[in-house]
């Protein structure tokens, strides 16, 4: 059970209570990469970075020394469209937390001498993705799958754009972008609904109301790709992929469920199957379905060696060809929807997980389905709708791919 609550600021709450010592919350902010002006590239990692480098009463040390001084964990991450701050912790630690959070997000200073400092970790993190091109491939996909808008481009951002950047420019996007009616904070705990109100009230009420005055460029200029790239690797790299539904659209669920079947985390995952198990030419491969905003990501994933390459896409192209044409029987579709209501459950069990899916879902549709609801959602879904969305993806014309080797 669901409990939500509102603030004067616009700022939202959602609690799930549940029996046991270690307690989660955070706030997910509706902005990311994508709320980025040209000129800002990688501003929404740094300030996200920086959120931790001091505030109106805290130094950088003491910011880091308030959660770890209790044994407690607090982490922060960008994507293309949230940031998130996120805690765990003792039960006895909720207000604690809360307060932390709620400090760094609304009365973060942005230091220039951290700002320095942390300019340069973030350097070395970009250069360390460029060593690592099984990740820099994802990156490099959607740079080329949506060209000239912001969701083409990486979180890290650029060296000579970093280099740009001072307190003042922080401290503008956040003024500009953190809006309050934009953010969730979201708790799983052992902790009473009412309590946890009381917390919210003391601080994040106490922030000013902030509306989002701008809105989000749209991406309408879909294009194809077939590029190869001499890297030098021992492995050669291989992401196939095209444009997919938004969160909105009510096919997401179908969509993921086919890309579970392909190659999800289960070992019998059709193309794991036939690459790895059978033909043994690839260890990794990995099938991902990354909803946004207004548009969608499906891709496909693997690494091989290099005289491998070819023969892997054959048989990938081959299997989403066999999803167009055949129909899954009533065994086949009764085996995929017993093993991805396992996994949605088994995950659910894992609370940090819940907490950022739960708090996401909240911030996009304002309102969470109990798992026993997705889990009919998921049950009442058929071949036949299966087949149709297929079609509608996997259409080989509108594949792209991007191989590095």
């Amino acid at each position: 059970m669901y409990y939500t609550g509102l603030l004067n600021n616009g700022i939202r709450i959602i609690h799930r209570y549940i029996e046991s010592d270690v307690s989660h919350c955070g706030i997910i902010i509706n902005c990311g990469t994508r709320d980025e002006a040209f000129n800002q590239h990688g501003l929404a990692h740094f300030v996200e970075h920086m959120l931790f480098k001091g505030t109106k009463k805290r130094k950088a040390f003491h910011v880091l020394s308030r959660m770890d001084d209790v044994g407690a964990d607090i982490d922060a991450w960008t994507t293309k469209e949230e940031t998130v701050i996120a805690a765990s912790f003792l039960n006895e630690h909720y207000e604690r937390s809360i307060e932390l959070i709620n400090d760094v997000v609304f009365n973060s200073v942005f230091p220039q001498k951290e700002l320095e400092k942390e300019r340069e970790v973030i350097i070395d993190e970009i250069n360390s993705y460029k060593d690592s091109p099984s990740d820099s491939i994802f990156d490099h996909f959607d740079e080329l799958l949506f060209p000239s808008n912001s969701l083409g481009r990486n979180t890290l951002g650029t060296k000579s754009k970093l280099l740009k950047y001072n307190s003042d420019n922080l401290s503008n996007f956040v003024k500009e972008k953190y809006n309050t009616e934009q953010m969730v904070f979201c708790s799983i705990g052992k902790i009473k609904f009412e309590k946890l109100m009381r917390y919210c009230e003391k601080y994040f009420a106490q922030n000013p109301e902030n509306k989002r005055l701008y809105i989000r460029e749209k991406f309408d200029a879909k294009t194809v790709f077939n590029k190869s790239i001499r890297k030098n690797t021992y492995q050669a790299h291989c992401i196939l992929g095209t444009y997919a539904y938004s969160f909105n659209d009510s096919k997401r669920l179908a969509l993921l469920m086919l890309s579970n079947l392909l190659a999800g985390p289960g070992m019998n995952a059709r193309l794991v199957l036939m690459l790895r198990e059978k033909k043994g030419i690839s260890y990794n491969i990995e099938s991902n379905y990354i909803p946004y905003e207004d548009i969608g990501c499906f891709n496909i994933y693997f690494g091989s060696d290099k005289d491998k390459i070819e023969l892997a896409i054959e048989i990938i192209y081959k299997e989403l060809k066999r999803l167009k044409e055949n129909k899954l029987g009533s065994l086949q579709l009764s085996k995929l929807k017993k093993q991805f209501v396992g996994q949605l459950a088994i995950s659910s069990e894992i609370h940090s997980n819940t907490l950022l899916s739960m708090g996401k879902t909240y911030l996009i549709f304002n309102q969470v389905e109990s798992l026993k609801d997705i889990l009919k959602e998921i049950n009442s879904v058929s071949a036949e709708q299966l087949l149709q969305v297929a079609n509608e993806i996997f259409d080989l014309n509108n594949f792209s791919s991007l191989i590095y080797y």
